[in-house]
C-alpha cells in the first residue's frame, strides 16, 4: 500500500486506483505497513540483524509536482553485501530522500541511507508542473534482514526534516522474495584492488553502446575514467581502499539513444541523452535492467559510461553517474558528475539552462553541502573551512563572468543549432576556459574559502564556498575545500 504526502490532496479516485495497484503488486510476505515508531538506535551487530547477502527493493515512483506514489515492484536478493558492516546509519543528512530499515520487533533502525532519484528531478520540471504523469522505476538496496523488516522512505520537506511517504514489510522467509542467481552476462576485470568489499569503496564502471569488436575500446575508456577519479583528492588518499571493477556487456550496436539527432539503440544500459528534454543530460531509464546486469558484482557507486563522443552526462546522488567516454571532457565529467552521484554536491554554476524549474524553493536551504541560501551568515554550514579574514558574502567581480560566460553561451547554442560536429565545441570549451581562467584566478579572494554568489543554477540568492571548483567550470581539475571535505565524510561511510 501506498502513503502519500500528508500535505498534498490527490484525487480520491486517483488514490484509491493507485492503492488498487500496489495491493495486486505487493506480493505475500512483502505486505505494507503505515506505521513508523523506528528509534535511532545503532544495531548492536551485523551478523546479529543481517545475513551478509543484499536485498534489493524494487519499486514504482510515480505522480506530477504535486502528488507522488510509490508501489512495490518486487523484492530481489543478490550477493554478498559490499557495504560497510559497522557503519550502518547515515549521518550525512544528505538526499532528498531516506531509506530506513527497521527491525519488527524492536522498532530499532537497522540501516539508512540518503539519496535522491530521477523522480525527485522530473517533480521539478516544467512538464510535472503542468500536470503530466511520470512513473520511474527505482532501485533500494540494504543487507538482507534475518528476520521481518519495515521498509520506510522518507522525503525531505522544505524545512530540512525528513518525512514518511511509504512504507512496506518485508519478511525475508517469504516464497515471494526473489532468489534466483543473478544472470552472468558480459566480462568482469579489476582495475583497482582495494580491499574486502565490506572495508573497501566499492566502485563499478559499466560501458553501454560497446560492441563486440569495441571491447578494448571499453578497458582503455573504463581506466581512463578510473585514473581520473583516483588521481583526484580526497579520492586519491583512499586510493588503497578503494576497488574498481569494470563490467564489459557487449551491445549489438555501437553508441546510444540520442532523441535529438534522431539515433535509437537498444543499447544494455538504455542510456540516452535528451532526458528530461536536456540535450547532453544523459539518464538511463531502465533500471531495472541496469540492476540485473550490475548484481554480478560488489558495488557501493556506479559509473555508466556511454560509448559516444557528444558531451554529456549526469549525475544523481546515490543512483549513478554516466560520462560520454569519447569526449575530450571525459576526465572532466567522470570527476564531476561522481561529485554529485556519490557525494550529493550540487551543481555550482548557474548560467547553463536546465530542466529544472525549482531545484531550490526559495527560502528554503539547500541540502547540498556546497551550496547554501545564507540565510545565516554566522553559521554558515561549511565555517569551519572559511579561510580566516574572508568576508560573508565574499565580493567578486560577478557581473565581469557573467557577461563573458554569457556570451559564451549564446556561442554555444549557436553551435548546436547548425549541429556543429563535436571537435568544434571542444574547442569552444578551450576558448572558454582560456577566458575565464585567469578572470576568476585573478580576482581578490580566489583561493579562499568563503561565499561566493551564484550557485544552484541561480545567479542571485544561492552562494558556492570557492571563486572556482571543478562543480563551477571546466577550468579546475579538483574539488574546492569544501567539496574535498564532504565527499570524504562519504568515503568514511564505506571505508572502515
Amino acid at each position: 500500500m501506498l502513503r502519500d504526502r500528508a500535505h498534498l490532496a490527490a484525487p480520491a479516485h486517483t488514490i484509491s486506483t493507485l492503492l488498487a495497484l500496489a495491493i495486486m503488486l505487493a506480493a505475500p510476505g512483502v505486505a505494507t505497513c503505515l506505521g513508523s515508531g523506528a528509534t535511532s538506535t545503532t544495531p548492536n551487530g551485523f551478523d546479529e540483524h543481517f545475513t551478509g547477502l543484499t536485498m534489493r527493493l524494487d519499486y514504482h515512483h510515480t505522480g506530477t509536482a504535486t502528488e507522488e506514489h510509490l508501489c512495490v515492484d518486487q523484492v530481489r536478493v543478490e550477493t554478498e553485501w559490499p557495504g560497510s558492516r559497522t557503519r550502518l546509519l547515515d549521518p550525512s543528512n544528505l538526499g532528498k530522500y531516506l531509506l530506513v530499515v527497521v527491525d519488527i520487533s524492536t522498532q530499532t533502525s537497522l540501516y539508512s541511507r540518503g539519496f535522491s532519484s530521477i523522480y525527485g528531478e522530473w517533480e521539478t520540471t516544467g512538464e510535472a508542473h503542468r500536470g503530466v504523469w511520470q512513473s520511474f522505476h527505482e532501485s533500494q538496496r540494504f543487507p538482507e534482514p534475518r528476520h521481518p523488516v519495515q521498509v520506510l522512505i522518507k522525503k525531505r520537506a522544505d524545512d530540512g526534516t525528513f518525512r514518511e511517504i511509504f512504507s512496506t514489510v518485508i519478511d525475508p522467509a517469504s516464497r515471494q522474495v526473489n532468489r534466483a542467481r543473478p544472470a552472468q552476462v558480459g566480462e568482469l576485470w579489476t582495475i583497482a584492488e582495494g580491499r574486502d568489499p565490506a572495508t573497501s569503496l566499492d566502485l563499478l564502471i559499466l560501458g553501454d553502446g560497446y560492441t563486440p569488436a569495441e571491447r578494448d575500446r571499453f578497458r582503455s575508456d573504463a581506466s581512463r575514467a578510473a585514473a581520473a577519479i583516483l588521481g583526484v583528492e580526497p579520492f586519491a588518499s583512499h586510493r588503497d581502499a578503494i576497488a574498481v571493477r569494470a563490467l564489459f556487456v557487449p551491445a549489438p550496436e555501437a553508441g546510444v539513444s540520442d532523441p535529438r539527432a534522431g539515433t535509437w539503440r537498444s543499447s544494455p544500459l538504455g542510456l540516452t541523452y535528451n532526458a528530461f528534454d536536456s540535450e547532453r543530460y544523459v539518464l538511463t531509464f531502465d533500471n531495472r535492467a541496469l540492476r540485473e546486469i550490475a548484481a554480478q558484482a560488489p558495488y557501493d557507486a556506479l559509473l555508466l559510461l556511454a560509448n559516444s563522443r557528444k558531451y554529456g552526462g549526469g549525475g544523481i546522488f546515490n543512483l549513478w553517474a554516466t560520462a560520454a567516454a569519447g569526449s575530450g571532457q571525459l576526465e572532466y565529467l567522470v570527476v564531476h558528475e561522481l561529485g554529485h552521484s556519490f557525494a550529493g554536491l550540487g551543481d555550482e554554476y548557474y548560467t547553463s539552462p536546465t530542466s529544472y524549474e525549482d531545484a531550490t524553493p526559495a527560502g528554503t536551504e539547500p541540502w547540498e553541502p556546497n551550496v547554501t541560501a545564507l540565510a545565516d551568515p554566522e553559521h554558515l554550514k561549511w565555517r569551519q573551512l572559511v579561510t580566516p579574514g574572508t568576508p560573508i558574502p565574499t565580493p567578486w567581480n560577478q557581473e565581469q563572468y557573467d557577461a563573458l560566460a554569457l556570451t559564451y553561451q549564446k556561442q554555444r547554442e549557436r553551435l548546436r543549432a547548425d549541429h556543429a560536429d563535436e571537435g568544434r565545441m571542444e574547442q569552444l570549451f578551450a576558448e572558454i576556459k582560456q577566458a575565464t581562467e585567469p578572470l576568476l584566478a585573478g580576482q581578490e579572494h580566489a583561493g579562499e574559502v568563503g561565499a561566493f554568489e551564484g550557485a544552484g543554477y541561480q545567479a542571485r540568492g544561492l552562494y558556492r564556498p570557492s571563486i572556482d571548483c571543478i562543480m563551477f567550470t571546466r577550468n579546475p581539475d579538483s574539488y574546492c575545500p569544501v567539496c574535498i571535505d564532504a565527499i570524504e565524510r562519504v568515503i568514511r561511510l564505506y571505508v572502515d
